[in-house]
């Protein structure tokens, strides 16, 4: 497993390292985002899906689970945050999503780490010291 550490001290400089990064976690069937509130997820997808060539406007899916971004690749953008059990995962599709050929990001998947397909790719935001930074580890398998 390859693990690269970044620091980011914005919403834009995490945005930016999204799309920087895009083509390189656009080779995993999955990316698996892990953080705090406020840590920048929604942020680092949003640069992601520009990086992949989506033009779609990406918001945090906490509420509608699932968002979808049409581009050269779809992306599925997921929130696990407000899922009772992994088992809540049938009823979104999930296993659909993964099958589709769709790029699956999922925030909050702390909640549901069997969920994920070998190979998948993690993305670990936590604050720095610095209220305002952010330390970025990427795990590529």
């Amino acid at each position: 497993m390859q693990e690269t550490i970044y620091q980011t001290f914005s919403a834009e400089e995490t945005e930016a390292l999204g799309e920087a990064l895009a083509q390189t976690l656009a080779r995993a069937p999955a990316v698996a985002l892990y953080g705090d509130l406020g840590m920048g997820k929604t942020a680092f997808v949003r640069g992601l899906a520009r990086g992949l060539g989506s033009r779609a406007q990406v918001s945090s899916p906490t509420f509608a689970i699932v968002n979808e971004y049409e581009g050269p690749r779809r992306i599925c953008h997921c929130d696990f945050y407000r899922l009772p059990d992994a088992d809540a995962l049938f009823d979104i599709g999930w296993e659909d999503y993964l099958a589709s050929g769709s790029l699956c990001v999922a925030e909050w998947s702390e909640n549901a780490t069997d969920a994920f397909p070998e190979g998948t790719a993690e993305v670990v935001i936590r604050r720095l010291d610095d209220a305002d930074g952010r330390e970025i580890t990427v795990r590529l398998c």
